[in-house]
């Protein structure tokens, strides 16, 4: 995709059911403060369907017990540094615990990732996953500030999104830099003037202390807390910030919190192309032949030819619009999230030798936020917003230039695409926090790390470093020698008794301890 501001740090969004419907055809504005938000309380009701920013669909479905999702708006302020201002609504849902009242601990916090993901929609999709942690505490997840339903960040239309999601993200050329540079400044652009209120109100920080206003407007005395993917980011923060409010937490597909955005880009770039590389040795060491090359070597050189064909000339994918090099690019991304999703990415690139994009393009679509309808979630617009506002470092095409050598030795197919990505603060109206988060949390808790060793968003040395930046006695790293991104709902059993021994009954596991 043009511009991003890396590559999503998110738990996989997309799902068999969702690129067959491809292929086939609470309060959110800011109010005035009254009163202290602490002593609120929440008016929990049956959740609405979801809304065209949280990516649209049905409500969530009853919980196979019958349990019921229920759906609140907690007011929180604007700005944290004037906390007795302006308020917005942050939307939340949750499932209350299945068990005795008796051997609650209270509720569990979820965030996805992201940043720009909504957690009131993804808790329902993996609600059954979790149904052994909803024994003992409340599942709850929420629409972080910018998000979804609460207050999202708003940038262009969606026929405007169409065209900047078919544009070069990946320029050749003086004119093509030219371009790209034009698409990014028209982007942000249309941030400030659509939602300038909020841009300097998303920031990582913004919302972990969000976190802890949920904390105490549920009536918990610590925040337990199950982190994915940028969800570890912003767990390691709240961390920092409030060391002795943390209670159980995981952290799962875990970014690593001493990067800065280059550096993070370029971290992504080897994870995504150590991904393509296990994608390629899986296909050819399969019993049957594999379609898409004859050998691990032959698989990659067929879709870089591939990409390089498509950069010229694009093929017809989900009527009216093409595939493009981009595109394709998007959507190869978007199945190394999950080893599910291989069999897709066989079979789109088997559809894209014989000049038909659907299959990829389905695929580009979900890693976007675009529905069936042609609508768009705001996720694109949220996580630049979230990005920039925490990322200190701005570069130009310049900077990009200079260091494309290094991101093509890093990947050859992925690497001009993650490089360009840099450019996507460049202009953006509001300054970034900091070169990288600080997440050391003296005093904490021990925080279950969880790294995978195949994760290609949040490659796995962002584990060993995330437990180092949280200081000695807090982070206990658990490796997974697995594939795709994150390591909890791969549901391999070793993963699955170490983190729900630790949360249902306190157990930490040796640090060190490897799944596989």
């Amino acid at each position: 995709m043009p511009n991003p501001a890396r590559l999503r740090a998110a738990a996989p969004a997309v799902t068999v059911a969702l690129l067959s419907a491809l292929l086939a055809g609470c309060g959110d504005s800011a109010a005035d403060g009254s009163g202290d938000v602490t002593q609120q309380k929440l008016s929990w009701q049956d959740c609405p369907a979801p809304s065209q920013a949280q990516g649209g669909g049905a409500a969530p479905s009853p919980l196979p017990d019958g349990g019921a999702w229920q759906c609140a708006t907690m007011r929180a302020p604007l700005d944290w540094g004037d906390p007795d201002g302006d308020t917005i609504g942050i939307a939340l849902i949750r499932a209350k615990a299945s068990g005795a009242a008796s051997q609650r601990i209270g509720s569990l916090v979820f965030n996805f990732g992201g940043p720009g993901g909504s957690g009131v929609t993804t808790l329902p999709s993996f609600g059954t996953d979790y149904t052994k942690l909803r024994t003992r505490y409340d599942l709850v997840s929420f629409d972080p500030r910018g998000v979804g339903r609460s207050v999202p960040v708003e940038c262009l239309d969606d026929q405007q999104l169409d065209s900047y999601f078919q544009q070069d993200a990946t320029p050749d050329d003086a004119a093509e830099r030219t371009e790209l540079v034009d698409s990014n400044k028209n982007f942000n652009a249309a941030c400030e003037k659509n939602s300038k209120k909020m841009l300097p109100h998303v920031a990582t920080t913004d919302a972990a202390r969000d976190m802890d206003l949920m904390r105490q407007v549920l009536g918990d005395d610590k925040l337990h807390y199950f982190g994915i993917s940028y969800g570890t980011e912003l767990g390691g923060v709240y961390a920092h910030l409030f060391p002795k409010k943390v209670g159980r937490a995981v952290f799962d597909a875990v970014v690593d919190p001493t990067q800065d955005s280059e550096q993070g880009s370029l971290g992504q770039a080897k994870g995504f192309q150590r991904a393509l590389d296990n994608y390629a040795e899986n296909c050819v060491s399969g019993t049957e032949d594999c379609p898409v090359g004859d050998s691990a070597q032959d698989v990659k050189n067929r879709i870089a030819q591939l990409l390089k064909e498509l950069d010229r000339t694009p093929i017809p994918g989900i009527s009216p619009r093409e595939l493009t090099q981009t595109a394709a690019t998007s959507g190869i991304a978007q199945s190394l999230y999950s080893q599910d999703l291989w069999e897709y990415l066989t079979e789109g690139l088997e559809q894209a030798y014989d000049g038909d994009g659907r299959i990829l393009m389905a695929l580009s679509d979900a890693l976007n936020g675009r529905a069936e309808n042609g609508e768009y979630s705001n996720i694109t617009a949220a996580n630049i917003s979230i990005n920039c506002a925490d990322d200190k470092p701005r570069y130009d095409a310049a900077d990009v230039q200079k260091k494309l050598p290094q991101f093509r030795a890093a990947s050859p197919l992925f690497g001009d695409y993650l490089a360009w990505s840099m450019v996507s603060c460049t202009d953006w109206a509001v300054a970034g926090a900091a070169d990288h988060p600080d997440v050391s949390a003296p005093g904490a808790p021990p925080i279950l790390v969880v790294g995978n060793t195949g994760d290609p968003a949040t490659p796995y040395e962002g584990a060993g470093k995330m437990v180092d930046a949280l200081g000695e006695g807090v982070g206990v790293e658990l490796t997974y020698k697995g594939q795709g991104h994150g390591a909890y709902d791969s549901k391999n059993t070793c993963v699955r008794e170490a983190v729900d021994g630790y949360l249902l009954n306190g157990r930490t596991p040796k640090a060190g301890t490897v799944c596989s």
